[in-house]
């Protein structure tokens, strides 16, 4: 077998294509989960019985007038559960509850002959609910000690020791929020039962065998009677994740009890009010420099806004706290960590799965320090990158692999961006201009790629070759429009040695291969590359021996490149059609079920040790921008970014995620703002941000006016599938050079070296609260720098220039 890394010749992997569906997708005819409903007959619609609460327990429950209501058939709570009612891995979240956890909890679900009907037998079912107080905000929480699950300890070097040898030590407070996934494509589930009893559920999830796992438990039946299969999604970005589980059971319930078809699907409004979002934050730190602007010491708090329930908080909070150093060598760190229990929706996975979040608190100490050190902010971050040949570690132990990358990305950004004579434009132009100000970030990424969980990093395929010489493929990965199937088509094509219209691919399926692992962690290729290649492998070596044979020569000599096998030193040749054609009457078994696993993995949990990641992924991004500083409204002018895929299996697929990951990170710093009702009213809750037009998205006003984007040559990754790496998720922090450039510009409003905070998302409102304190000389209320009012200021071991230099004198 050849190496994992190494290419053949002629591949298919590394050539620009476009996604496998774009003409689906242009077309309007490629099929989602809730298109099949069209295609199926006598199905019944399921509509939620929510409780517009956020906590309380239910003293009746009445289900008789739904009954009543024409069309209505019947009504599911869960006294109909046969087997566990609860929807979460961690048995905590209840699919039927007895008690409301939070605003628009769902407690009864009513099936209707028409989605009309069943909504209103919604309406009519009876809830009386004795109301408990309701932790509604991250700070509520706290106030209150309301924590669950893990609370992670991570310790490296000698932390008071370092604090003790800082020239400068300040700390401060940061809370930041979370973000809705807002897919075009809502939670949806199909559910039947065929003859034999067996379920058969359709189902927009990113884990299909982990909703196969919870259907299977929810109904009391073994793993083999659900197949689950996901055609593809229309976005995921980890919301569907964990969450479509319980939705899919409620379908399959349905079905089970009825014998009829069950379809759900939530509208816009429902699943921005019942689905979780990203984590926000709470972050209390403190931190160390010594006289050249180096890190000496980090201590750190991360809580956590977990919501109502687990769901996969834990493992989110884990990497936060693995990803709080990002590019940055801390010698001596001490992070905690902590999840808040409020009486919200559960929050779960999204883009960067807890990375952004541990990675955002760096970012935004050093952007806060800097001008306090007399720093330009650029120069006290690559003061501070990983460097190659020092032996430095991360905080949790695992080895900084290819560290002079962090260099390499910035210096290319820096280079080809023209980063030296802009900064001098952009200081001119700011000059000339009192009321407008623009200002230039660069920042870079760090990114750790495996689950962290050692478990998870496996994947299997099934690879069918047919007579005729057409393939086609099974992997357990899921669609979701970011091209992974495209991928796994080039990654088949490469390795067989055919042409790319040789290969099919077949919708992911439960019954196909089994026991997969979500596609999230950026690891779908990485995965399910490495398990088709050595499906494909297997098959390569049976045919090549059997065009050996025919061939008159040795199997170690055979090629097949471009769907022709040849053997070196020979002009013979034979084409693939006849040599799977002659396999076949040979009786070579022309199927292969492929598997891959990460090596070389290994983490601790309870001490917060290990190597949990393969590699890194590393990037760099400069933004510039332009902000009025009458209202604080801002745009991008400019943004240039050099990405670390290593060598790339498909780079328009690539570059699209570089750039939409860019994009949705600025959505969350910028623009995307939560609001729940807060109040003591009757709707305290209530999000009050539930549709489109009361949560800003990013439009095409907000995208940058030149954008440029350019993947890193020469960056082989030894051990990944064809040389690759992942390239979901760590784009999304590139996005942290707006929020460092909308700071940098808001400053310069002020006198020169001042420092602001920012809120986050940096909406225009907090842009303009930024620079109305940059007029006054720096962060409101900083007038002691002892105790200030913003929560920055200097602590024990710091020297008075430290504490001049924070309170702006």
């Amino acid at each position: 077998m050849s190496h994992l890394s190494e290419r053949p010749e002629k591949p298919v992997v590394g050539v620009p294509m476009p996604h496998e569906s774009a003409a689906l997708h242009v077309t309007g005819t490629a099929l989602y989960t809730d298109d099949l409903v069209h295609r199926t007959k006598d199905v019944l619609h399921a509509h939620p019985v929510q409780v517009m609460k956020a906590h309380g327990r239910i003293t009746a429950l009445r289900t008789e007038p739904a009954l009543a209501v024409p069309g209505v058939v019947r009504v599911l709570t869960g006294a109909d559960v046969p087997g566990v009612n609860d929807a979460g891995m961690k048995h905590d979240e209840p699919l039927f509850p007895d008690e409301v956890m939070f605003h628009g909890h769902a407690v009864a679900w009513v099936l209707g002959e028409t989605l009309e009907a069943a909504r209103l037998g919604a309406a009519a079912v009876e809830v009386e609910l004795d109301e408990l107080p309701a932790l509604v905000t991250l700070q509520d929480a706290m106030a209150a000690g309301s924590y669950h699950g893990a609370k992670p300890l991570m310790e490296t070097g000698d932390v008071d020791a370092g604090f003790a040898d800082s020239a400068h030590v300040f700390t401060g407070e940061f809370q930041f929020a979370g973000q809705e996934h807002f897919y075009l494509e809502t939670h949806a589930a199909l559910a039947q039962v065929d003859e034999n009893g067996q379920l058969f559920i359709q189902s927009s999830t990113q884990h299909p065998s982990e909703t196969q796992e919870i259907v299977s438990h929810v109904l009391g039946v073994p793993a083999h009677e659900v197949t689950v299969q996901c055609l593809r999604m229309g976005g995921g970005f980890g919301g569907k994740e964990m969450q479509p589980h319980g939705f899919a059971a409620v379908a399959a319930l349905g079905a089970k009890l009825t014998g009829r078809p069950v379809r759900f699907r939530l509208n816009r409004t429902q699943d921005m009010t019942m689905s979780g979002k990203r984590h926000g934050f709470h972050a209390s730190w403190k931190i160390g420099f010594d006289a050249d602007g180096r890190i000496q010491a980090l201590d750190a708090t991360l809580t956590a806004d977990g919501g109502w329930s687990l769901d996969l908080s834990e493992p989110v909070l884990a990497r936060a706290l693995c990803h709080i150093d990002n590019t940055y060598w801390i010698p001596n760190a001490r992070v905690a960590g902590r999840i808040a229990r409020t009486n919200t929706v559960s929050n779960t996975a999204f883009r960067g799965f807890g990375g952004p979040q541990g990675m955002l608190v760096i970012e935004d100490i050093l952007g806060r320090c800097a001008p306090r050190l007399g720093l330009d902010p650029m120069e006290l971050r690559e003061r501070n990158f990983y460097r190659p040949g020092q032996g430095q570690t991360t905080p949790y132990g695992q080895p900084v692999t290819q560290p002079e990358r962090i260099s390499t990305v910035w210096q290319q950004v820096k280079d080809s961006a023209g980063l030296a004579d802009r900064k001098r434009e952009i200081a001119a132009f700011n000059a000339a201009h009192p009321h407008t100000k623009r200002a230039l970030a660069l920042t870079g990424i760090k990114f750790g790629i495996s689950f962290n969980l050692t478990a998870f990093n496996q994947g299997g395929a099934l690879v069918l070759i047919y007579k005729d010489g057409s393939v086609l493929i099974n992997h357990g990965g899921t669609e979701m429009g970011q091209g992974l199937h495209t991928k796994m088509m080039q990654v088949a094509a490469t390795t067989l040695g055919i042409p790319l219209h040789k290969v099919r691919l077949a919708p992911t399926r439960t019954d196909k291969v089994p026991n997969t692992s979500a596609t999230a962690a950026s690891s779908g290729a990485d995965l399910n590359g490495g398990a088709v290649k050595n499906a494909c492998e297997q098959l390569r070596e049976r045919l090549v021996r059997v065009a050996a044979t025919r061939l008159g020569g040795n199997a170690s000599d055979v090629r097949i490149v471009e769907g022709v096998a040849r053997v070196l030193g020979s002009d013979k040749e034979l084409a693939w059609d006849d040599l799977v054609r002659t396999a076949y009457f040979q009786r070579v078994q022309l199927s292969a079920a492929g598997f891959y696993r990460t090596e070389g993995l290994h983490w601790d949990a309870k001490t917060f040790r290990g190597s949990p990641f393969k590699y890194f992924a590393y990037g760099a991004a400069a933004t510039e921008v332009e902000v009025d500083g009458f209202t604080g409204a801002y745009r991008i002018r400019r943004v240039d970014i050099v990405h670390d895929v290593g060598d790339s299996l498909s780079p328009m697929i690539d570059i699209g995620q570089v750039e939409g990951g860019f994009v949705q990170g600025a959505g969350w710093l910028t623009l995307e703002d939560l609001r729940w009702d807060t109040g003591d009213g009757p709707h305290r809750g209530r999000l009050l941000t539930q549709a489109a037009s009361t949560y800003k998205l990013p439009s095409f006003s907000e995208m940058p006016e030149e954008f440029n984007v350019t993947l890193l040559e020469n960056a082989t990754e030894e051990g990944a599938v064809y040389g690759s790496k992942a390239v979901g998720e760590p784009p999304l922090m590139l996005a942290f050079s707006v929020r460092e450039a909308l700071r940098q510009a808001a400053a310069a409003f002020g006198p020169s070296g001042v420092g602001v905070e920012l809120a986050s998302p940096a909406t225009p409102e907090a842009v303009y609260w930024a620079i109305q304190a940059a007029r006054q000389g720096g962060s409101p209320g900083s007038s002691d720098a002892g105790e200030s009012r913003t929560g920055i200021g200097s602590a024990d071991g710091g020297d008075r220039a430290g504490a001049e230099a924070l309170s702006g004198a």
